[in-house]
């Protein structure tokens, strides 16, 4: 059987698509193959200055992408609010949010807003800009909304709602496990809502890839990383799952897409399984009520939401 590669990608022309995390690693490699197949793409980043160098490391190899900047902070529910009101002053429609943007085990931190920072920013930010945003993607046919998870949503032994900020006991790899769970958790709650709609829901993880995000690791684990360096994929191949998801016209709502190879660690996208916690319906719902509340962003009231 044939592999799935960029190449498989359907021309995107007349759609528009905003990548979280634009401009580096897995979110630069989304977004320049979607502007390649001719996707007015959104570079949605922090800093606008690195965003700039990411679209000009873009045009070097699509001299025509249409590309714009967004600065976008997820680690502040404010910056959401006002990168969503400038998305929406540009574009009626939406047709790919890629939440994609993310921190990877870092010393404890908060975001503006006091959230514990992994949680706040991958999970919480990722919420309210999908909730802000949805009324601009369900006109769109054939919409989808693809939140990129990690292999690390198994470090986590569930959703600690008694301490959801970790204020008592900080264990950033079982932090960044909760993060990356919440995202399923969000992904599965929120395609069953959009049963009946335009829109659809899917999740997609890079396995083992080589980028930044790893820069926060344990210093132990740092001192291996040259040694596991071999078991990675390059940025190219770790977005191809989060391409597949969003692009593969047999892709379907709830889906979640990871690398074919030992472990799921590298290789080309296919469908694959999360963690049994994470297909706990129970489980999504209270996780959905408490980001609504800790959030202050309710989302459109939908069909599936009562099933």
């Amino acid at each position: 059987m044939t592999k799935w590669t960029t190449a498989k990608i359907p021309d995107q022309s007349g759609r528009t698509a905003i990548v979280t995390g634009a401009n580096t690693g897995l979110g630069l490699e989304t977004a320049k193959a979607l502007a390649a197949k001719g996707a007015h793409v959104v570079l949605a980043v922090r800093n606008l200055t690195k965003g700039e160098a990411a679209a000009e490391w873009i045009t070097r190899s699509v001299r025509d992408a249409d590309l714009e900047l967004q600065r976008l902070d997820l680690g502040s529910l404010a910056s959401v609010r006002e990168a969503v009101d400038e998305i929406r002053t540009k574009h009626e429609t939406i047709d790919l949010l890629i939440n994609n943007a993310g921190v990877m085990t870092p010393p404890r931190e908060t975001t503006s807003d006091g959230f514990e920072l992994q949680f706040g920013t991958n999970h919480l930010g990722h919420f309210a800009l999908t909730g802000l945003l949805l009324d601009r993607l369900l006109p769109a046919v054939g919409s989808r909304i693809v939140t990129v998870s990690s292999i690390g949503h198994r470090f986590a032994p569930g959703i600690r709602f008694e301490d959801l900020q970790w204020e008592r006991r900080y264990n950033r790899l079982q932090a960044y496990g909760q993060s990356k769970l919440a995202n399923l958790l969000f992904t599965y709650e929120l395609q069953r809502r959009l049963i009946g709609q335009h829109t659809t829901a899917l999740a997609a993880h890079p396995g083992g890839s080589d980028t930044e995000l790893a820069r926060h690791l344990p210093g132990v684990v740092q001192r291996a990383v040259p040694l596991v360096r071999p078991l990675f994929q390059e940025a190219a191949m770790g977005a191809l799952p989060t391409l597949r998801a969003a692009t593969d016209p047999g892709a379907l709502g709830g889906q979640y897409y990871g690398p074919d190879g030992l472990g799921q660690q590298k290789g080309h996208p296919k469908l694959v399984t999360s963690n049994e916690r994470s297909y706990d319906i129970e489980l999504q719902r209270r996780l959905w009520i408490v980001s609504e509340e800790l959030t202050g962003v309710t989302f459109p009231v939908l069909q599936g939401a009562r099933a």
